[in-house]
């Protein structure tokens, strides 16, 4: 818990120091700790990750365990579980090719294998309450003018 606080005040200084008001502060630095696939992510929300493979559709929401939830400068460890992080499933994809290679020196003997990581992207767009709306672009202005 000690370490958690270190670390927020550190964050806080920081922003302070470059001159950011702590409303400011507050919005910039909402963000959680989540859970999945045996690993941990900071998010916030609007981000987009790439976790281990779940068997969810695109365009499907879904609910990720938060471990751990920043809000400003408080941090809720206790209660970080009733908060829910709702993320939207992007797509299904392979991530990148990792080679493996054995050797044994002095034997011939080498092998090379490769394996490509199945992957899911996600787009975070809810912690708790705040909600991820994603910017609308404004339809051209200037063609509709200069047709008249």
């Amino acid at each position: 818990m000690a370490t958690v606080a270190i670390v927020v005040d550190a964050i806080w200084w920081r922003m302070y120091n470059i001159g950011l008001r702590f409303d400011s502060f507050k919005e910039i630095y909402m963000y959680a700790i989540v859970k999945t696939g045996g690993k941990q992510y900071k998010v916030a929300p609007g981000d987009k990750i790439n976790i281990e493979k779940i068997d969810v559709e695109p365009g499907q929401h879904i609910e990720l365990e938060a471990i751990c939830v920043v809000d400003g400068a408080s941090v809720e460890l206790t209660d970080a579980a009733k908060t829910k992080v709702v993320a939207t499933v992007l797509e299904q994809f392979k991530g990148e090719k990792q080679l493996v290679f054995k050797f044994k020196k002095r034997k011939n003997y080498k092998r090379l294998r490769g394996h490509r990581q199945r992957l899911t992207r996600i787009q975070i767009t809810q912690i708790g309450d705040v909600t991820y709306e994603a910017p609308v672009k404004a339809a051209p202005a200037e063609a509709a003018q200069t047709e008249e």
